[in-house]
């Protein structure tokens, strides 16, 4: 039978190809983004999941991508959050 526990994260490499740390973070007041998982996607339902070919992307498609899912994200919390109240 498989196991219904969840996947754990790949470890992080011991440096990144720009030579800094393994896992970087960068944060505003609205995102967290880690270079090597790529950003977190807010689903319509609430839920977070991740983008499964972040790895295999063009930096230029990982910042569009990362811009979309930042506007997308701001849109489906503020939905929530909205629904919440009602």
């Amino acid at each position: 039978t498989q196991s219904s526990q969840p996947l754990p994260l790949p470890a992080p490499p011991t440096q990144t190809k720009d030579g800094e740390g393994a896992l970087r973070t960068a944060n505003d007041d609205s995102i967290a983004k880690f270079d090597n998982l790529g950003p977190m996607v807010v689903n319509s339902d609430g839920t977070i999941s991740r983008i499964h070919n972040w790895q295999t992307m063009t930096d230029a498609e990982r910042e569009r991508t990362a811009r979309l899912v930042n506007k997308r994200n701001q849109t489906r919390l503020q939905a929530l959050r909205e629904s919440a109240r009602n």
